[in-house]
């Protein structure tokens, strides 16, 4: 399988500022299946049309599957589509979903279909082995097949820099991580993160949980619930819409105490919104996974005859496919800025190679 590394383009990135606010729980979190009430397929001659398949998160999970949709909807903007005339998306409520959303897009007539999230995977191998001669794409994780591209990212440097910005943050020296699935993907956002925080204090303690889901926000909220009552003053979050119950048990605390420094750090896209109450904001940053221009490039590759089938996409530092978010500027100050950029200069050049694995880590704590 090839690989190849995608320089993204600041000026796509702008341009995708004016779709954020038109996502999120509108007329897609009201169908269990976008594709299949509508999204008939039609298409004229030379048309190409993308469709996606939603993990369990959903759609409107304010992270990870919500990005890939904003970018998707920006892809048909771009082309003056419109959604069920050249991209929609089908949303799944559990992995029994999987498979039969990707097979009403295909029955669909749809040329390009992602599958969401690392849980897809097999759903996506098995549709691309029984339709060849159509386009897929996997998030988050490798399918080796000839027409299908794989896009992945560097989460363990991005969440580097994330433990970074915690650590100077942090008024307590604990910290939490909320997982949403123990899984090889989701370690590497604990294991850089810990990095991170350990690279700047070795003394801080991080906790460590999962939710094993990526939709039960109620999990979310009464793991974060305990960190909290346990002295941390920061919780990442790894947790897809899991994740929106560390937030609101963030704002609940502040709401009840408004001088309590609690903070949320955000994923997969910049959570500031889902931070505020009232007139503060618990979201200190977010680790951003450009997960929006990602199926952007690809869907525009396809539509070019240029679809990377077979080859490993890979986002990082370098060319800010993962990033750290800093639009809370009363919480993010100039020198944690100051103090994360020179972090990833240090981890692009080369000086520091930032674990992906407990096993990875466990060496990196040695060396420090």
């Amino acid at each position: 399988m090839k690989n190849r590394k995608f320089i993204l383009l600041f000026a796509l990135i702008l341009g995708l500022g004016m779709l954020m606010a038109a996502c999120g729980g509108g007329e897609g979190a009201e169908d269990d299946s976008a594709a299949e009430d509508g999204a008939n397929g039609e298409e004229s001659s030379g048309d190409y049309s993308v469709g996606m398949v939603t993990d369990e998160g959903g759609v409107d999970d304010k992270s990870f599957n919500q990005s890939a949709w904003e970018g998707i909807q920006a892809w048909g903007e771009e082309h003056g589509l419109e959604r069920g005339e050249g991209f929609d998306y089908a949303q799944s409520a559990d992995e029994s979903d999987y498979m039969p959303n990707m097979t009403r897009l295909v029955r669909n007539d749809y040329d390009l279909v992602f599958g969401i999230g690392f849980l897809l995977e097999d759903a996506i191998t098995n549709i691309a082995e029984q339709n060849p001669d159509l386009d897929f794409s996997i998030v988050d994780t490798v399918v080796d097949a000839p027409n299908v591209a794989s896009i992945t990212f560097a989460e363990h440097e991005g969440s580097f820099l994330a433990g970074v910005a915690a650590a100077m943050k942090t008024e307590t020296n604990k910290l939490g991580f909320v997982g949403g699935v123990d899984s090889d993907l989701i370690n590497k956002f604990e294991v850089g993160f810990v990095a991170g925080a350990l690279s700047v204090n070795p003394d801080i303690d991080v906790d460590i949980q999962y939710v094993g889901d990526f939709s039960s926000a109620d999990d979310g909220k009464l793991i974060a619930t305990r960190m909290y009552n346990d002295g941390a003053d920061i919780i990442y979050h790894a947790a897809g819409a899991a994740g929106n119950g560390v937030f609101a048990q963030a704002k609940d605390l502040k709401q009840n105490d408004p001088d309590r420094d609690v903070w949320v750090i955000g994923v997969d896209r910049d959570q500031h919104e889902e931070g505020v109450i009232g007139d503060h904001n618990v979201t200190f940053t977010s680790m951003v996974k450009r997960v929006d221009i990602s199926v952007q490039e690809v869907s525009n590759m396809g539509l070019n005859g240029e679809f990377p089938g077979g080859e490993v996409l890979e986002f990082g530092l370098e060319d800010e496919g993962v990033s750290l978010a800093d639009t809370n500027e009363e919480a993010i100050t100039e020198e944690i800025v100051d103090t994360t950029n020179d972090w990833k200069e240090r981890i692009i050049n080369g000086e520091i190679e930032v674990p992906q694995t407990r096993d990875e880590l466990e060496g990196f704590i040695d060396s420090l």
